[in-house]
């Protein structure tokens, strides 16, 4: 395990795991803050903690409230039935490095629509306003970051005591062991991230204009993390209806663009249990909490911006930052497409109107087995060796920019995907040049670009 998780030197690992752990929940927090109290100026945020110091952000620290713990509570229970009961074809995943195979109920699809249709129903006859989540975000967020840890701390203990598979094992590290997890990557932590992603933009709801208060609410709930992930953004006294009623087309633009690209993670559900996160990523804090509170906090605050900061575009740039993020979205989902058929027919199969180019690498298991796996090497995955990197950067630039350029901090989303994306780019790279030794040469050989054609 500690080979195959420190790809950097272990000073290099060490200090980026203690900084993520100690840094990540505060973050969280004054991301919320600055988004929500602050107008979204990090400048003003960064001058009250130079003026208050520590004492300042405990100031703002929300405390979890029991409404917090009933909206993390309802949906995450409401979800888990979901995932029970409803019915889905059973699909095996790919088999793990000890020889495990995994076996999911492919039931997102049904999930996520019965979660859409019952949040508009709710919102619709009154008996819920997604309205509540915005209003005690913070207090939700909380609540996710001290629940989490708990979380964390049970897997970690989990991992000693009881470990899911064989797949499980220690670095000797604590730190490391944490960070990562110890347990049973498999089906643990995917079901937390379809939990993460059920609505993992938001579902958009807006109510009539209140014609006594000359505003109204926008209400979309971004429904959150694994465990939970329900948050809400709406329309108050700062995000005025317009005389007709409708809402800023900014809004609109990036939370359709969201709802798309989560759309297109439900349909490729399947082809989700075949990437880098789902079999080879462990069930720790990077996953874990990472799913629970860092994806619906920091995912979504493109959104959070725009409640209090509308941008009126216009219809045609309107329209094409739509067709622009669309196109991405799509782009995004045809390459795992692509790979996906060249892997279930064998490459035997049209890549772009061609039999695909292709490597024949062995390689050898953990139990000594040597096995065969062929390469991609035409197609999206001609350009570069992790294309499909390129399009997910920048549908996520796309439904960012129509709260366009007056504060960065909207855009901090944008360049953690990024950094993220290019560091996960490198991991697996290094994995399978450890995997397939000379077939990997080979492979770089002709597709020598890591994520950006011609550039990198």
């Amino acid at each position: 395990m500690a080979e195959s998780k420190m790809v950097h030197s272990p000073i290099v690992t060490y200090v980026s795991v203690l900084s993520l752990l100690t840094l990540c929940p505060p973050f969280v927090i004054l991301l919320w803050y600055t988004m929500v109290h602050a107008d979204g100026s990090l400048s003003e945020t960064l001058g009250y903690l130079r003026l208050h110091g520590l004492q300042g952000l405990i100031n703002i620290w929300p405390k979890p409230t029991a409404i917090a713990w009933k909206i993390i509570a309802s949906y995450a229970a409401f979800e888990a039935l979901l995932q029970i009961f409803l019915p889905g074809k059973r699909v095996e995943g790919p088999i793990s490095p000890a020889g495990n195979k995994p076996v999911y109920k492919a039931n997102g699809v049904a999930a996520y629509a019965v979660t859409l249709i019952t949040y508009l129903s709710l919102w619709w006859f009154g008996i819920f306003n997604p309205a509540i989540v915005y209003d005690h975000l913070g207090e939700i967020y909380s609540a996710l970051i001290f629940g989490s840890f708990i979380f964390c701390i049970f897997l970690y203990i989990k991992g000693h005591v009881a470990p899911s598979s064989t797949d499980s094992g220690s670095c000797g590290n604590i730190i490391i062991d944490f960070y990562w997890g110890e347990g049973d990557s498999l089906l643990l932590h995917y079901e937390l991230l379809r939990w993460n992603k059920y609505a993992d933009t938001t579902l958009i709801s807006w109510p009539p204009a209140d014609t006594d208060r000359e505003c109204g609410r926008l209400a979309g709930s971004e429904i959150f993390g694994n465990l939970t992930k329900s948050m809400a953004w709406k329309s108050d006294q700062s995000l005025k209806y317009e005389a007709n009623g409708s809402v800023a087309d900014s809004m609109l633009i990036s939370t359709i663009l969201m709802l798309v690209y989560v759309s297109k993670f439900f349909w490729w559900e399947d082809g989700y249990w075949n990437t880098m996160d789902i079999a080879h990523d462990r069930a720790g804090f990077y996953i874990c909490w990472g799913c629970l509170v860092w994806v619906p906090s920091v995912y979504t605050s493109p959104g959070m911006y725009l409640v209090n900061h509308p941008v009126n575009l216009g219809a045609q740039l309107a329209v094409y930052i739509l067709i622009a993020g669309i196109l991405c979205t799509y782009i995004n989902y045809d390459c795992d497409r692509q790979r996906k058929e060249f892997r279930r027919t064998n490459g035997k199969c049209l890549v772009w109107g061609k039999a695909p180019s292709k490597i024949q690498a062995a390689y050898t298991t953990t139990t000594g087995e040597t096995k065969t796996s062929l390469l991609l090497t035409s197609g999206w995955w001609g350009l570069s060796r992790h294309f499909h990197y390129v399009p997910e950067i920048l549908a996520a630039f796309l439904w960012t920019l129509p709260a366009l350029f007056n504060h960065f901090l909207p855009y901090f989303y944008v360049v953690f995907l990024t950094i993220l994306l290019f560091d996960r780019a490198k991991r697996d790279d290094d994995r399978c040049r450890s995997k397939y030794g000379k077939y990997w040469k080979l492979y770089c050989e002709k597709v020598p670009y890591r994520i950006v054609p011609g550039i990198y």
